[in-house]
């Protein structure tokens, strides 16, 4: 995979691209990483890339004009190819304004060939890069940041570690928080088998991941609980699952509208909203 990253602070990405999963995907060359500097494709002495939207307004605005050019010089195919060709790239505005990103994109994201990345900065970017330039905008939450550079490094973590080979054991990736069935499906189709299915107790099918212990089994008057330990695997995975609806129900119950949930499921849920009303 190529990933193109459009800002105006091209130094900000020297740390956060060399550490951990991000890291290993550039070594093994499973991801190319390339930062490009807006302010080289500014015409002016002053290298300027911002100017005052029209009506007025507080802020300055990332005019149209560099990055467009910016993304011609990297021989990025027009939006219009690039739905021609199935979409194999993605050009993506990073704003406060865009549409939330989740790990169903991030799985999206994996699977292409080449991902683009625009930081978006100051008060926001000329609205004709979202209309003519951009095939998505996305947000990474629902509050605002300076800039883009921030949601980039975000996005670019969340997409490389689903890249096979990323992560030493794969079916890790795949039973984690926030992932379904369908996307463990996909994974499994592009990552080659069998093998990278979950090996353990529960998926998250959409949930929550379940809480997890380590040794040692008391620490400082705080024991690992008994059904962890007594070797009954069917008695975890149901605890596993126990748990995953108990936190998912408590720290975020939006995502139990489309999450897999089985008969069973269904009436731990209720027996966990009666509990939580007592």
């Amino acid at each position: 995979m190529k990933v193109d990253i459009v800002t105006i602070f091209p130094d900000f990405f020297r740390g956060p691209l060399d550490y951990g999963i991000t890291r290993r995907a550039r070594e093994m060359g499973l991801a190319k990483i390339e930062v490009h500097d807006l302010r080289q494709f500014a015409h002016d002495r002053h290298r300027t890339v911002d100017d005052r939207p029209f009506g007025g307004g507080e802020g300055m605005v990332l005019k149209p004009e560099p990055l467009f050019e910016t993304l011609e010089s990297l021989g990025v195919a027009s939006r219009e190819e690039r739905i021609v060709q199935s979409a194999t790239q993605s050009v993506i505005l990073l704003s406060a304004q865009g549409r939330r990103f989740t790990q169903k994109l991030a799985a999206e994201l994996a699977g292409l060939e080449r991902v683009v990345l625009i930081c978006g900065r100051y008060e926001g970017v000329d609205e004709r890069v979202a209309d003519f330039l951009a095939d998505r905008e996305l947000s990474i939450g629902d509050y605002v940041l300076s800039g883009g550079e921030i949601a980039a490094t975000v996005v670019v973590e969340a997409v490389t570690r689903l890249l096979p080979g990323a992560v030493g054991n794969e079916a890790s990736t795949q039973q984690e928080s926030f992932t379904s069935r369908v996307e463990r499906e996909a994974s499994r189709v592009s990552g080659g088998g069998e093998s990278n299915r979950p090996s353990s107790t529960c998926g998250s099918g959409g949930l929550l991941d379940y809480p997890h212990y380590t040794r040692p089994a008391a620490f400082r008057g705080y024991p690992v609980p008994e059904v962890l330990i007594n070797g009954n695997h069917q008695q975890i995975r149901r605890w596993r699952r126990e748990q995953a609806l108990k936190k998912t129900l408590h720290n975020r119950p939006d995502l139990l509208v489309g999450a897999e949930l089985s008969e069973e499921d269904k009436r731990l849920v209720d027996e966990l909203k009666q509990d939580g009303n007592r």
